[in-house]
C-alpha cells in the first residue's frame, strides 16, 4: 500500500480553508514521500514548514527542481495504463514553468519532439509548463499527443486520415488552418491555448516530426499505399498532479510498443481500419471470421510495422520483449515494498495476448498520485469542443 498515505500524524495544516487544506495534505503526502525515497534531503519538516506558509500567503506553493523531477518520474511509475514502466528514473524532465503564453509553449514542444526523437534513439522525456494556481488559469495544449494525423470529413460522410481526429481537425481548420495536402497522414497542428489567450493553431516544423515509412518485409503494399507512422508517441492531453499542484500542459513520451500502431491505430475499425484491406491484397477467405483472415492480416501489419521500424534504425518495443520487462519491473518494485497499479485490459497486449508473461496475472488497481491524470475537459477539448476554463 502507498505508505506516505497512512502516516497518521501530519503537522497543522494552512488554515480552514477547505481548499487550502486539501491542498496541504496533498503537498505533505508528496513530500514525506519524496524524503522517504530520497533520504539524502534530510527529514521532511523543515520543507513541509516553508510549504505550509507559502500556501497561507499565497493559496499554492511552487515545487524545487528535485522535487518537480521526482514527482514526474513518479507519476510514470504510477501510470498503471503503462506497460512500459521499467525505465521510470530515465525520464528527463524540462523545467519550463515559466512559459504561459501560447507561442513559445508552442516552440518549446517542437523542441519536446526534436530532442525526444534524438535522431531515432527515442529518449523517455516531460516538458513542464506552468502550473494551475488560484486565479491563474494555466496553459493548455488541445491536441492528446503532439504528433496526430488529420482527419478529413468528406460529403459522403467517410473520413479521409485518422477518424479519431476529425473533431481536431475540424477546430483547426476554423482557427486557420489552411489544410494540408490531404493525404492520409498529414501533420495536424498544435492547437494551444495561453494563459490570457483563445486556442491557437501553430504548424510544428518538419525537422520536428520523426516519421517511418511502413514496408512489409515481403511484399510492397506498405509502400504503394503510403503508409507511415510517427515515431514519438508524446501524450499532452493528461494533467501531472504532484503534492496536489495541477500541471495541465506537460506533454510527455516513451517510445512505442509495436501493436500500439500495428494492432490499434491502424487496424481499429474507427481508425486506419486496414485489415480489410490486406486481407484483400493477401488473398484471404473474408467470408466468415472462422477463417482467421482478421488474425492474419494483423499479424501481416504487425510485421510491417516492427521492420520498417528496425529499418529505420528508430527505437520500438516488441509485445514480448515488453510484457517480460513489465514483469522484471514488478518483481524490481516489489522487492521494495511498492505497490504497482496496473489496469489489466491496457497492460495485456492487444494481439496474442495469451503468449505474454502479462496476460497471466492480476493486477492492483490502486491509483496512486503523483501521477498523470486524464481529465474529461481535456479529452473533451481532443475532439475540438470548446470548454470553458476557470481559473
Amino acid at each position: 500500500m502507498r505508505k506516505f498515505l497512512s502516516r497518521p500524524k501530519r503537522p497543522t495544516g494552512p488554515g480552514p480553508d477547505a481548499a487550502g487544506a486539501a491542498l496541504w495534505r496533498e503537498a505533505a503526502d508528496f513530500v514525506r514521500l519524496h524524503r522517504s525515497e530520497e533520504p539524502g534531503l534530510g527529514a521532511p519538516e523543515g520543507r513541509l514548514a516553508e510549504i505550509r506558509e507559502e500556501i497561507r500567503a499565497t493559496g499554492t506553493y511552487r515545487h524545487t527542481s528535485e522535487e518537480l523531477v521526482f514527482g514526474a518520474r513518479v507519476a510514470w511509475r504510477n501510470s498503471n495504463r503503462c506497460i512500459g514502466r521499467l525505465y521510470w528514473r530515465s525520464l528527463r524532465v524540462r523545467d519550463l514553468r515559466h512559459l504561459t503564453d501560447a507561442e513559445p509553449v508552442a516552440e518549446a514542444c517542437a523542441e519536446h519532439l526534436r530532442r525526444a526523437a534524438n535522431g531515432g534513439r527515442i529518449r523517455p522525456l516531460i516538458t513542464v509548463f506552468a502550473p494551475e494556481a488560484p486565479g491563474r488559469a494555466a496553459p493548455r495544449i488541445w491536441n492528446e499527443q503532439l504528433i496526430r494525423y488529420a482527419g478529413y470529413r468528406t460529403a459522403d460522410g467517410s473520413v479521409l486520415g485518422d477518424p479519431r481526429n476529425a473533431g481536431l481537425t475540424d477546430l483547426a481548420l476554423r482557427l486557420g488552418w489552411p489544410g494540408g495536402p490531404h493525404t492520409a497522414f498529414d501533420v495536424l497542428p498544435l492547437v494551444v491555448e495561453g494563459v490570457d489567450d483563445k486556442p491557437r493553431v501553430f504548424e510544428l516544423p518538419a525537422d520536428a516530426v520523426l516519421e517511418v515509412a511502413l514496408e512489409h518485409p515481403e511484399d510492397g503494399w506498405g509502400g504503394e499505399w503510403g503508409l507511415r507512422w510517427h515515431a514519438v508517441p508524446a501524450i499532452s492531453g493528461m494533467c501531472l498532479e504532484i503534492g496536489g499542484i495541477h500541471y495541465p500542459a506537460a506533454p510527455f513520451n516513451g517510445w512505442y510498443m509495436g501493436t500500439e500502431i500495428g494492432a490499434r491505430n491502424l487496424a481499429d475499425t474507427d481508425r486506419y481500419d486496414l485489415l480489410p484491406r490486406i486481407a484483400r491484397r493477401l488473398g484471404l477467405d473474408t467470408s466468415d471470421d472462422r477463417t482467421l483472415w482478421k488474425d492474419r492480416a494483423l499479424v501481416e501489419l504487425n510485421r510491417a510495422v516492427l521492420h520498417s521500424f528496425d529499418r529505420a534504425g528508430v527505437t520500438m518495443a516488441d509485445h514480448h520483449a515488453e510484457s517480460r520487462r513489465f514483469v522484471s519491473h514488478l518483481e524490481r518494485e516489489e522487492r521494495k515494498g511498492r505497490t504497482v497499479p496496473a489496469d489489466w485490459s491496457w497492460i495485456v497486449p492487444p494481439m496474442s495476448s495469451a503468449t505474454t508473461e502479462v496476460f497471466h496475472r492480476t493486477y492492483d488497481t490502486a491509483e496512486l498520485r503523483p501521477c498523470f491524470a486524464h481529465h474529461p475537459e481535456a479529452a473533451a477539448r481532443a475532439r475540438g469542443e470548446s470548454i470553458r476554463r476557470t481559473p
